[in-house]
């Protein structure tokens, strides 16, 4: 459902050209030296003139409303030419945003305008964008940039079950805004955000249960992180929060980790967060006996999951289930999700 576009106030994103959204204190901000921010100027929000911020603001509003609505034929219709070729990546991340902001309202979180025409070919290039009081300076780092007119587009999904966040990548074509990729992230998981994690990750950790900790701490992060190319203060906070919270239980959260179930001994090789299916489940990767009947392989990852839980109580309470993957001499084969719910005590 489309809804009203209400601008706000904030910073993120990337596409085809790989944008790296990195939120540094002011003063903190680096430039490799690839980069060429001396060529390139970027534009916060507040600082656009009206009629850039109005086109761009309608552009971006008419864009998002075609993802959330899954019209795809508009947004074929606004396609840079260069990502022409790129429709179906394009397409696979716009169907991920409508699932993301189902429900909610969209509003405008933030736009920045890189204006890297004066460039005389392409190149990693790199740009400081601050707000209006100048005590927070956005950098914006795209590689292998064409020379052009750019525009970063963030976007939040109000009141929707995820909370859905959404950046857009937009250039300058034939005099109109185009669309060059699409970002789609959930902004809440289970009925909770990234804030409601941080703070129950540090009482896991308080309370010692270090795979509980670990995975929620995970959490935190993923949802506070939609890119993996984001930094902030804040973030950086949460980053070296969980090194030392969990710095004393490290030893327990070492691989491989072993897991007995009566006369059965299984390995688990690695463990990490699998928000997919859009819920905090943990993906644990397994050595299998070896069985290749599918109830078989199906009784076995339900005991591993089963023998895990044995060993890490806290995980039923904190999750909403498990992704199981066999491996045989290290090689992928039977893979399961249950809920916690479907899993015996």
């Amino acid at each position: 459902m489309a809804g009203k576009w209400i601008n706000q106030g904030f910073d993120h994103w990337s596409f085809k050209y790989a944008v790296f959204l990195a939120f540094l204190l002011a003063g903190t901000a680096w430039l490799t030296s690839a980069a060429r921010a001396e060529t390139a100027k970027c534009t916060a929000q507040a600082e656009m003139s009206a009629a850039d911020r109005s086109s761009l603001g309608e552009s971006a509003a008419r864009i998002l409303t075609a993802v959330q609505g899954q019209d795809y034929a508009t947004l074929q219709g606004v396609l840079l030419t260069a990502e022409s070729g790129d429709w179906n990546s394009i397409k696979g991340e716009a169907e991920r945003a409508a699932v993301v902001t189902e429900g909610g309202q969209i509003k405008l979180r933030n736009l920045y305008m890189v204006d890297n025409s004066a460039a005389k070919a392409t190149a990693d290039t790199q740009v400081f964008c601050s707000n209006a009081s100048g005590t927070l300076t956005v950098t914006i780092t795209l590689r292998s940039l064409p020379t052009g007119i750019y525009a970063v587009i963030l976007a939040d999904s109000i009141g929707g079950k995820m909370a859905g966040q959404v950046g857009l990548i937009l250039a300058v074509e034939n005099g109109m805004w185009k669309l060059g990729g699409i970002s789609a992230h959930e902004g809440m998981i289970d009925g909770h955000d990234g804030v409601w994690y941080w703070s129950h990750a540090r009482d896991l950790a308080k309370s010692e249960n270090p795979f509980a900790a670990a995975f929620t701490y995970d959490l935190a992060s993923y949802l506070l992180v939609p890119v993996t190319y984001i930094s902030s203060p804040n973030l950086e906070k949460l980053a070296q929060e969980q090194s030392q919270s969990l710095a004393a239980i490290k030893p327990a959260l070492s691989f491989p980790y072993t897991l007995t179930d009566g006369p059965r001994t299984w390995k688990v090789t690695a463990m990490r967060l699998d928000p997919s299916l859009h819920h905090a489940d943990i993906a644990i990767y397994y050595e299998s006996l070896g069985t290749t009947d599918p109830a078989s392989a199906r009784t076995e990852a339900v005991a591993v999951m089963n023998a895990l839980l044995k060993a890490q109580p806290a995980l039923r309470a904190n999750f909403h289930g498990f992704w199981a993957y066999a491996l045989n001499n290290g090689k992928p084969g039977f893979a399961i999700e249950l809920p916690m719910s479907e899993i015996p005590h």
